[in-house]
């Protein structure tokens, strides 16, 4: 029997047997290799797209979603490729992701420390209760979970000091780039058409779940390579955020009640679990902790970045914007607090953007035109693969001040930034929806409190996209309201940063929980009866 074979990663250099009647992306999945699957293998979003060096005999034909895509000599869509014949060995090279750019904390607070785990004498105790011998450390994890990206802290629990900072791409891409396609991973059996049974949707999450807790426990085995020291065994806590799919797939939680309406988790309280019990390579006496959630796709994200703003106590009236595939909003003070998700979509990720990127290196990050000619700037300086999120906005921004896209959204022909990199009226589209939803959110919630976008004192930005973004572009084209911009309070990775607060003091995540249970969450698209059409006018410019 031949072999297929993935030689850019270590688990697939020494090959896997070939299986006649499945697809290349069947046997990537096989080894546990990453590959970016936004569209859930549906053969639509084409970024599963593969070089076969060697082979090609024992592949089918060319199918019609793949001939869309007008593939290089060589390229298929690993989705799509299936295997018909065992002819000779197979070498398939995959498109890699980058790097990602690491958003660490703009302003990481300094808080008293009085984390659960601690040192007394020569042992070391959780909550009181002992749980090993003092090793000459104690570390913990702060994890944001998030769905494109997944980003986690080490952290020196007897100071506070951050020893490492990861950020990757979280695995489950693989089941596609929003939270309803792992979600519908979990529960519906596609060829049949059907929910799962109960113990098949257990198994399904359980797969879900393995996927980013590897991606860690791989991570972490990096960490302890590059430090030459022992750095899990004397890991002995987690904290993890993330939006409700996210942080209950984590733990996992069964997800099925956040894909039908009312849309709302079973399980909001906070999580805590044995490290053994989640597979995590932690500690084996190690606890995992998971921040509650607000309601519907409001998570534990969305509480950490309350938490990390401090907008929680302050008299003035404020609002977070966490923009990702998730978008989040919260509004209000120390007197009432207000949220709203929405599907934001990956659009601002490079998701579903023809020449879209995530904040990788080679990703542009900001684009002017300047007497008819484009100039940007590259994340690591590096040749231009495609555009971020950040990017995006600044070329909306640009193609609208210089009329060459219509306030209706319109351009004559497709825009190009470089020879192979261009922005088309399909992905206007796809931005417009996603920055509509996200507005409508903030405009619903500013009329539920009773005030305008004037009498906010500060609105906080978190995440990478919010921090990388500029200002006056995000209000030109309508993804913030017009305020002045010193108001703008770009706080970094907020979710990450609370986590981390959540971590290392004791009365952080006590705040943390009494802020989740104050929240209230509003669904502005079941509250007004024409919230379709409040996002249409939100589509186009102003």
């Amino acid at each position: 029997m031949s072999k297929i074979y993935f030689p850019q990663y270590k688990k697939g250099r020494k090959g896997i047997s070939l299986h006649k009647g499945l697809t290349i992306l069947d046997h990537i999945k096989e080894t546990g290799i990453e590959i970016n699957l936004e569209c859930g293998g549906k053969g639509i979003c084409g970024r599963c797209a593969v070089r076969v060096e060697k082979g090609k005999e024992n592949l089918g034909k060319l199918t019609e979603a793949e001939k869309k895509f007008f593939l290089p000599p060589g390229e298929r869509l690993a989705c799509q490729a299936r295997i018909i014949k065992d002819i000779e060995n197979i070498r398939v090279f995959i498109k890699e992701f980058g790097k990602y750019q690491i958003l660490k904390t703009v302003t990481e607070k300094k808080i008293p420390l009085s984390p659960y785990v601690y040192r007394e004498g020569e042992k070391v105790l959780y909550d009181g209760k002992i749980l090993d011998d003092y090793r000459g450390k104690i570390y913990g994890l702060a994890i944001d979970v998030g769905t494109t990206t997944l980003v986690f802290d080490l952290v020196n629990l007897e100071n506070g000091n951050i020893l490492a900072t990861i950020a990757k791409t979280n695995p489950q891409i693989l089941y596609g780039n929003d939270v309803i396609s792992r979600i519908d991973h979990t529960m519906v059996n596609k060829e049949k058409n059907e929910y799962f049974a109960k113990k098949e949707r257990e198994i399904k999450l359980k797969e879900v779940q393995e996927r980013v807790i590897n991606g860690i426990n791989e991570s972490l085995k990096e960490i302890e390579s590059r430090r030459g020291e022992t750095v899990c065994d004397c890991i002995y806590e987690a904290v993890a955020v993330g939006n409700s799919t996210m942080r209950n797939i984590f733990f996992g939680i069964d997800v099925s009640s956040l894909g039908i309406k009312p849309y709302e988790s079973t399980h909001k309280e906070p999580v805590i679990k044995g490290a053994k019990e989640i597979g995590l390579r932690i500690n084996p006496e190690g606890k995992v902790y998971g921040a509650p959630l607000i309601g519907g796709h409001a998570g534990a994200d969305a509480v950490a970045n309350v938490l990390a703003s401090g907008m929680y106590k302050n008299e003035g009236i404020s609002m977070t914007i966490d923009i990702g595939t998730n978008g989040e909003v919260i509004l209000g003070n120390s007197q009432r607090l207000i949220s709203a998700s929405c599907a934001a979509g990956g659009a601002y990720e490079g998701a579903t953007i023809s020449s879209g990127l995530g904040a990788i290196q080679g990703a542009i990050k900001d684009i002017m035109i300047r007497d008819d000619r484009v100039v940007y700037h590259t994340i690591g300086d590096v040749y231009p693969k495609g555009v971020c999120g950040s990017g995006l906005i600044d070329l909306l921004a640009e193609l609208l001040t210089h009329g060459i896209m219509s306030k209706k959204a319109k351009i004559r022909e497709d825009f190009y930034v470089t020879d192979g990199i261009k922005l088309t009226q399909s992905d206007i589209y796809q931005l417009i929806t996603a920055k509509a939803g996200l507005r409508t959110d903030q405009d619903l919630l500013l009329k539920y409190y009773g005030i305008e976008a004037k009498d906010l004192e500060k609105i906080y930005l978190s995440g990478g996209f919010g921090n990388f973004i500029n200002t006056k572009n995000s209000m030109k084209i309508g993804l913030l309201p017009e305020i002045e911009e010193t108001k703008v309070i770009k706080i970094g990775n907020g979710a990450l940063e609370g986590a981390r607060e959540m971590l290392v003091s004791e009365e952080s995540r006590k705040k943390a929980e009494e802020i989740a249970k104050r929240i209230e969450h509003m669904k502005p698209n079941e509250m007004e009866a024409d919230f379709a059409y409040l996002v249409a006018e939100n589509m186009y410019f102003k």
